[in-house]
């Protein structure tokens, strides 16, 4: 059953990763405390869809970096299988070096307590859990694995999640930074509905 419920404490985990320079070493979610998280579960490394996700994720890390915000992925393969994956050429399935680490989950610990665990296939669904600077779950989505995900929409979320935490109002539907949002009251839905509904 998952631990990992929107508003409560992400699930903290403590497991091997290949960090950005291909080192193997020890990586825990609590060490990220004070940034934005984003905790990016993939089924398996050497697929199909998969390495399209990682690489779009890789070469938009700058993005992520400009909002304070770290990015982890995360699959049930081992820490030297995701070292090799990083060592294939992306023309030859790879994901050549990319920008931000990946955790091994080999025993499905972490993917069980995040509730994207597929039992019977033992892989991950495609989940992507975004994390404040506190340590709290403010957002997921769970894809089915043949479905890719939006790397616009990750970034629009977090936009969200740092625009209300610092002005105090909410973000309507297809918000995205720079547009209005509105005051948390039935003055402030009025306001908003003359201008935009």
């Amino acid at each position: 059953m998952s631990e990992a419920f929107v508003q409560q404490d992400a699930p903290d985990f403590t497991a091997q990763a290949v960090y950005e320079d291909g080192s193997i070493k020890e990586l825990s979610l609590s060490d990220y405390r004070g940034k934005y998280t984003v905790l990016f579960f993939y089924p398996l490394d050497f697929t199909f869809v998969c390495p399209t996700e990682i690489v779009s994720l890789s070469d938009r890390v700058d993005e992520f970096k400009a909002r304070d915000a770290q990015v982890l992925g995360i699959s049930v393969d081992s820490q030297f299988s995701h070292a090799k994956w990083r060592n294939t050429d992306r023309k030859e399935g790879g994901i050549g070096p990319i920008g931000y680490p990946l955790v091994a989950d080999l025993n499905k610990c972490i993917s069980a307590k995040y509730g994207v665990l597929l039992e019977c296939a033992g892989v991950a669904l495609r989940g992507v859990f975004i994390i404040d600077k506190a340590g709290k779950l403010r957002s997921y989505t769970v894809n089915d694995l043949p479905i890719g995900r939006n790397i616009d929409e990750i970034l629009r979320v977090i936009d969200a999640i740092e625009f209300t935490e610092k002005h105090g109002e909410v973000c309507p539907a297809n918000w995205k930074k720079g547009d209005d949002a509105m005051k948390p009251s039935q003055d402030g839905l009025e306001e908003y509905a003359k201008a935009h509904l």
